[in-house]
């Protein structure tokens, strides 16, 4: 299929993409003329657009919890061109109380949503400095912002990967790199069915964290609201503006909770300034 001729063929990485936002922004991106190296777990599940796409999409097997996987595909990835927008996409949940979370599995979370970003992230500055620029798009969630019961260690991948984007932002401006955290609410992207349960114990069943677990475990994912192709198409239009936003809330539902999170932190804030102040040297 041929790229239009009114626009640059641009170089795309995009983690996690066999399924869900990161599909359809591979979709997306593919759609409009440009080139995609996407991972995946299983090759098989981009075999159609590969067909459809040809050598305009180059699909990579990776796990992202070996760093040394990382380094190999990123490495293939550059010598094949330059990359001129990368997406960290990739990611999962475990649910249930912080005291029930296996060591591993909070490894795991904290592997995927935090380490290997910025591992990836880490790779990609010398050669895009070196270009002239890029574009680097971190797909965070409501739950960058906002922190609900049973999601401690998704919580703490998220926000991490929110403090280290908003240092590196600052860091590579002057190069013409931009860095995007995107904030999605719910989507109809099978998310939630892909979640995995901590063992639940009794003295946990009954208080917040029972009552959030049963609601996700019966979650109708046909009541969100948000569409996975028009927030790809919402991040693609991101990596053609001169000068993206470094947050991209998208959803009414993501909008609402982080507004109501940021004014209560605010506020909370307001009446601590007389003490903040108070621990200062007397002269």
């Amino acid at each position: 299929m041929p790229a239009p001729s009114d626009k640059a063929s641009r170089h795309w990485f995009v983690t996690g993409a066999s399924g869900g936002l990161g599909r359809h922004l591979t979709e997306h991106a593919l759609r409009n003329g440009d080139r995609v190296t996407a991972t995946v777990r299983r090759r098989a599940a981009l075999e159609d657009l590969r067909e459809m796409y040809g050598d305009r999409l180059t699909v990579e097997i990776l796990d992202l919890t070996r760093p040394a996987d990382v380094d190999k595909v990123v490495g293939r990835t550059l010598r094949s061109g330059p990359v001129d927008i990368v997406v960290n996409n990739a990611g999962y949940a475990v649910v249930g109380a912080a005291e029930e979370m296996t060591v591993q599995q909070i490894r795991d979370q904290i592997e995927v949503l935090l380490l290997a970003p910025m591992v990836i992230t880490r790779a990609f500055l010398q050669p895009m400095r070196e270009q002239g620029g890029g574009r680097i798009i971190q797909i965070s969630s409501v739950g960058g912002q906002v922190g609900i019961p049973t999601h401690s260690s998704y919580h703490a991948g998220k926000w991490g990967l929110e403090g280290f984007t908003e240092s590196v932002s600052r860091e590579v401006s002057d190069f013409g790199i931009y860095l995007t955290l995107v904030e999605p609410g719910a989507t109809r992207t099978g998310f939630a069915s892909a979640l995995q349960y901590t063992t639940e114990t009794t003295v946990y069943r009954d208080n917040a964290v029972g009552q959030t677990r049963h609601s996700l475990e019966t979650a109708d994912e046909s009541v969100f609201t948000g569409d996975p192709a028009k927030l790809a198409a919402a991040i693609y239009d991101t990596t053609r503006h001169p000068s993206p936003p470094l947050r991209l809330t998208l959803g009414s539902d993501s909008y609402s909770a982080i507004h109501t999170a940021l004014t209560e932190r605010l506020t909370a804030l307001e009446t601590q300034k007389d003490l903040a102040e108070s621990v200062a040297f007397t002269h």
